[in-house]
């Protein structure tokens, strides 16, 4: 599959509070945008993939937004695996479109809990509940709890991947959050469920982004000349919740990672810029761990050290991430690999290496990897 499927278009609306809009319509004008980038007209697109919506699941969601897309799909349909959907629905497109099932595919995903309904993220966390267990964030407080006992992590370096990401934001015109944080900003913030502070927590944001995903043969067809050639993509899935794992600190991305990396043909020298999913300041320090770029327990030293900063050895969530440009689970990280491999990104990253991308469901449950070549 490597660098036979590419993406074409991506597309998104403004992030943060969209109130009064369901959904459907934020997913239908993050659509129109893809389908404008691209260069395309949407008769032409025979597959529609959504993301699950957190707030509010529902039952043949996938036909409803093609429904209010004007398509009739060959391929259509939702997929929940919470927020490792999006790069899954990447790679399952890919497999589709080279099977000859469809040629031209929509992904997407819009959501509106921060103005509609949040209470998916504060659920009661199943028996455990009676004893305090609510929440996603409790789940990741345990997880970080155990990282900073079990490596002797200091606060700072954990916070270090916060301060950076938000100078990331601050900087870029489209994100949600625009405010830049010191790390003894970070270091006087009371705590949340400890040890997580505020700001070791994303954004909660209504909005909606789509990708457009065609053959690089159709992309050539079609004279798309900024094509991002899709190299390699993996999945893990973990099958107990977190109070139950043997190991806090291991995750699937590991196999998802090792996947991904052996159908791209690439090793770690090969990746130049890394958008990692980062729901938590604690995610993408494991998640980098379980790829390999850092032994376990380093990562959060390698944050301190500016590794993740535009001029660091490997800079990490341009736009700002789950942490400042928005809360929308996946595909924003996505969309701004694709700008990265193009080219044409807000704080653009040189040189001529790839791009790897995370995207993670639940409490480090669900993981799916894309690894992105330069555009042309």
């Amino acid at each position: 599959m490597r660098g036979k499927c590419v993406i074409a278009g991506v597309g998104h609306t403004a992030y943060g509070k969209q109130p009064g809009r369901d959904r459907v319509s934020l997913i239908v004008e993050a659509s129109r945008n893809a389908l404008i980038d691209a260069g395309v007209d949407k008769a032409v697109v025979d597959g529609v993939l959504v993301k699950m919506a957190n707030s509010e699941p529902s039952f043949l969601y996938g036909q409803r937004v093609a429904e209010a897309l004007g398509i009739r799909p060959k391929v259509g349909g939702s997929l929940d695996q919470g927020g490792a959907a999006n790069a899954a629905l990447i790679s399952y497109a890919s497999m589709a479109i080279d099977a000859g099932m469809m040629e031209i595919a929509i992904v997407c995903f819009g959501d509106n809990p921060r103005t509609g309904n949040r209470q998916v993220y504060a659920r009661p966390r199943g028996d455990d509940a009676v004893y305090g267990f609510y929440s996603t964030a409790a789940g990741y407080a345990l997880i970080h709890q155990r990282y900073k006992q079990q490596y002797s992590v200091p606060d700072a370096h954990i916070g270090a991947v916060a301060v950076t990401v938000r100078d990331h934001g601050a900087r870029n015109p489209n994100a949600q959050l625009k405010l830049p944080l010191t790390l003894d900003a970070y270091l006087d913030a009371p705590y949340l469920i400890e040890p997580m502070r505020r700001d070791d927590c994303c954004l909660v944001s209504d909005g909606a982004a789509a990708v457009i995903v065609m053959s690089a043969k159709k992309a050539g067809e079609l004279g798309i000349d900024h094509a991002v050639p899709i190299l390699g993509f993996g999945q893990g899935q973990e099958s107990w919740d977190v109070h139950l794992r043997p190991d806090l600190l291991r995750t699937m991305a590991i196999e998802s990672g090792e996947t991904a990396f052996r159908m791209a043909g690439l090793t770690h020298k090969d990746i130049g810029v890394a958008q990692l999913y980062d729901c938590f300041t604690i995610t993408p320090l494991i998640t980098l761990e379980d790829y390999g770029f850092c032994a376990a327990g380093q990562a959060a030293a390698f944050a301190a050290e500016g590794g993740f900063a535009l001029d660091g050895q490997l800079p990490m969530n341009t736009s700002g991430g789950l942490l400042s440009e928005t809360g929308t689970p996946g595909l924003p990280l996505i969309i701004e690999g694709v700008r990265q491999m193009r080219g044409d990104a807000n704080l653009q990253v040189g040189g001529d290496k790839s791009c790897i991308v995370s995207n993670q469901g639940g409490t480090m449950h669900t993981h799916s990897t894309l690894i992105l070549g330069r555009a042309g």
